[in-house]
């Protein structure tokens, strides 16, 4: 059964390159320790900061362990997940190199066995990193030296993703095009949110900034999940909740 399974995997590999606008030890900790991948990646994250240290995050239903395979702070972080039943796994590396003026530039990437509907996973994926690096760029622009609370809330399924994205959209007082900082106000629960737009790319992913918060509504064939980051001092469970509640809201 195995050798059924390798023979249908496919390998990967994708390269991105970003200048992002910090320094190399801000990068570091924003890519190799927990804190900072929760600041602007998926789920609750950790790592054990060595050679063979473990690594894991954390989503709800889902929980991808793995093991350090490079570890030269300030320059060089990589790791793989653990392989699944079917030989499958993703790993990733990460290359830092300071730049004149206070920059560094930064290489990820991203390689591994991709299995099933592997053309739908490969396109998910080159199409999804740039935009969590630019969330990274983002973090540390305007965030560094301090860590996120991360928020995952899910949309009840919709017909198709033209409908998530006006319905979106429009509850976040946007048009349907929304451009870079374009502004963006709305109510959840008792509080007011206010922020702008900073990235836009119809109909999947809209990313929000705030004062305290990098808000992100990732889509997809009609489902749709945030993906948030709020450097304040919350309950995760309560604001998973209160954002559950507004996306049930808007979709009513």
């Amino acid at each position: 059964m195995s050798n059924t399974h390798e023979s249908r995997n496919h390998e990967f590999q994708l390269t991105h390159d970003i200048d992002v606008p910090g320094t190399p030890d801000e990068v570091w900790a924003a890519i190799a320790t927990g804190p900072g991948i929760d600041s602007w990646f998926m789920g609750r994250n950790e790592v054990e900061p060595r050679v063979g240290g473990a690594t894991r995050m954390a989503m709800p239903g889902f929980d991808a362990t793995g093991t350090v395979t490079a570890y030269e702070p300030g320059r060089h972080f990589a790791f793989r997940s653990d392989a699944a039943e079917d030989g499958t796994f993703m790993a990733f590396e990460y290359l830092i190199e300071g730049r004149d003026g206070g920059s560094t530039a930064l290489r990820m990437v991203h390689s591994g066995l991709l299995g099933g509907d592997w053309e739908g996973q490969y396109d998910a994926l080159k199409k999804g990193n740039p935009l969590y690096l630019r969330t990274l760029a983002l973090y540390v622009e305007h965030f560094a030296g301090r860590t996120a609370v991360p928020v995952t809330a899910f949309g009840p399924q919709q017909s198709d993703q033209e409908t998530v994205w006006a319905a979106i959209t429009g509850a976040l007082n946007l048009t349907k095009d929304p451009q870079e900082g374009d502004e963006v106000r709305l109510d959840l629960g008792d509080t007011e949110v206010r922020g702008v737009v900073d990235t836009a790319v119809a109909p999947g992913f809209l990313g929000v900034r705030t004062d305290d918060a990098l808000l992100r509504f990732v889509g997809g064939g009609g489902m749709i999940l945030t993906g948030h980051h709020v450097f304040a001092d919350i309950d995760r469970a309560e604001a998973e909740q209160a954002w559950d509640a507004w996306l049930a809201a808007v979709f009513a």
